[in-house]
């Protein structure tokens, strides 16, 4: 498989016109542009107690980020703040698990959630957070026994968004942190 340098992911992406910086026209480029594993290792950073978020590239239309996930790390279940949003897992596999809204009342922070349809990542492979359906949760199974990275493309920038808990059935707006910012630790993470 032809892979590509993430310098030239990033300057593929800026090169894609703001009227054509669509959901399937993204996608698309990140699915042809699969990116070399060697190009991103300095922006890998991995912690046995979270999941790390490590911010590769910003500007005002899409950032881009490496999370690195022990085996058995998960995310919140959450959403992005009606941003679009890819993927791609070129280390490891992951798992994304959709979820609808069944009963909601803003008012209370009280939602109600479903498990809809599940897909699993890896090889490259690329996916998109579709707008209809924005609820999920990104999950690193014990059974697929190794550690995995995925890149993420967000658009626009964002950082706070809701997280869900199932237990409770409540959601409430968290912020987001960045573990490292260009291949350097942020102030204050401990991993």
């Amino acid at each position: 498989m032809k892979t590509v340098k993430i310098e030239n992911l990033i300057k593929g992406l800026r090169q894609i016109s703001d009227e054509d910086f669509t959901c399937d026209n993204v996608y698309k480029f990140l699915a042809e542009n699969p990116v070399d594993v060697d190009s991103i290792a300095p922006f890998l950073f991995w912690s046995e107690k979270f999941y790390t978020r490590n911010l590769i590239y910003k500007d005002e239309r899409f950032e881009l980020m490496a999370l690195c996930w022990e085996r058995g790390q998960v995310s919140r279940v959450h959403n992005h703040a009606d941003q679009n949003c890819w993927m791609s897992v070129p280390i490891g596999k992951l798992r994304g698990q959709n979820f609808s809204v069944e009963e909601i009342d803003e008012a209370k922070g009280f939602c109600k959630l479903k498990e809809t349809d599940n897909f699993d990542l890896s090889d490259c492979l690329a996916a998109k957070v579709e707008l209809e359906e924005p609820i999920h949760q990104i999950l690193n199974l014990p059974e697929f026994q190794s550690r995995a990275v995925s890149l993420h493309i967000y658009s626009k920038p964002f950082d706070r968004c809701l997280s869900y808990c199932r237990e409770t059935d409540k959601f409430s707006e968290v912020p987001l942190f960045y573990t490292s910012i260009d291949g350097k630790l942020c102030d204050g993470v401990k991993l």
